[in-house]
């Protein structure tokens, strides 16, 4: 005979609370050994999180490039910008 679904509830919360006591336990045992490991070698945040690539500058960079009548500016790099696309000679642009 198989149970009911009222029963199957029941045995589920038990088994659901059973796991959350568990863990709870397990956790602690977790985190001891994280921070013993954490003095032992001395580790800090960016040691133990961070994702191991360079982080890349903050801001687009320094303009080198300014064009008289608007002030918009251009750094050099990447698609130039429509003012400055057609000009060979670009010292006068520069800032």
């Amino acid at each position: 005979m198989t149970p009911d679904y009222k029963t199957l509830l029941q045995q589920k919360a038990e088994i659901e609370a059973r796991i959350a006591e568990v863990l709870k336990v397990e956790k602690a045992d977790v985190i001891a050994k994280v921070r013993a490991l954490v003095a032992d070698y001395n580790l800090t945040a960016d040691d133990v999180f961070s994702s191991g690539k360079r982080k890349s500058p903050v801001g687009a960079g320094v303009a080198k490039y300014r064009d008289p009548a608007t002030g918009a500016t251009w750094t050099g790099r990447g698609k130039p910008p429509n003012w400055i696309k057609d000009t060979v000679d670009r010292t006068a642009f520069e800032v």
